[in-house]
């Protein structure tokens, strides 16, 4: 069932599998992390929305930023907390309220779970978060029609020309690259096509 800017069955999902879902990702950070972190000032204030098991935030840690790590499962946010050895805030998306606070906001395959009617107010609160001039990456899953995946997991599946839309339509923001890929799904064991997009706030 999905309720306001979060679907349920897809928090189940991944409260009962946070074991499974960890041991069976990569430990290398995503492949985008480098080229957003590049943009960035050195010690720079980054929020992470959807940790996962953390990789990322490790890696952002290890070069030197300041990292807010923060996911909507309690059992993710444990795992992360062990791995970074910091805590890890439990927060869904629809409860961030941070104004100005952060000189990026960081959302690998994170908000492709986001019902699409919600994805505008979540998009707002993430811009509000961020101080100006602050940078922002999401990636979502290709298609262009929301639905759900053999293990019941809600997608919006954003086209590019949704992706790109979603976001001008909501704030401010300048595009600072939009692009498709062909990336991992399933646990990484097949790739699929992916839309990714990196925003400054002006």
């Amino acid at each position: 069932m999905t309720t306001g800017p979060y679907d349920s069955e897809t928090l189940q999902y991944y409260t009962e599998t946070a074991d499974a879902y960890v041991a069976g990702r990569p430990e290398v950070a995503s492949r985008h992390l480098k080229p957003f972190l590049a943009r960035l000032e050195p010690r720079a204030s980054i929020l992470e929305l959807g940790c996962g098991g953390g990789r990322d935030a490790q890696a952002m840690i290890n070069a030197g930023f300041v990292v807010d790590a923060t996911d909507g499962v309690a059992e993710m946010a444990a795992h992360a907390t062990r791995l970074l050895g910091q805590s890890v805030r439990v927060m869904r998306f629809d409860e961030l309220s941070a104004v100005a606070a952060y000189d990026a906001v960081w959302a690998n395959a994170s908000l492709l779970h986001v019902p699409r009617t919600q994805l505008p107010s979540v998009l707002s609160r993430i811009f509000t978060a961020l101080k100006p001039g602050g940078f922002h990456f999401a990636n979502f899953k290709a298609g262009g029609a929301e639905g759900r995946d053999e293990r019941a997991r809600y997608y919006n599946y954003l086209s590019h020309d949704e992706m790109v839309a979603m976001y001008t339509s909501v704030a401010d923001w300048e595009i600072v690259s939009a692009l498709d890929y062909l990336g991992g799904a399933r646990f990484e064991t097949q790739q699929v096509p992916w839309v990714a997009i990196t925003v400054r706030k002006k």
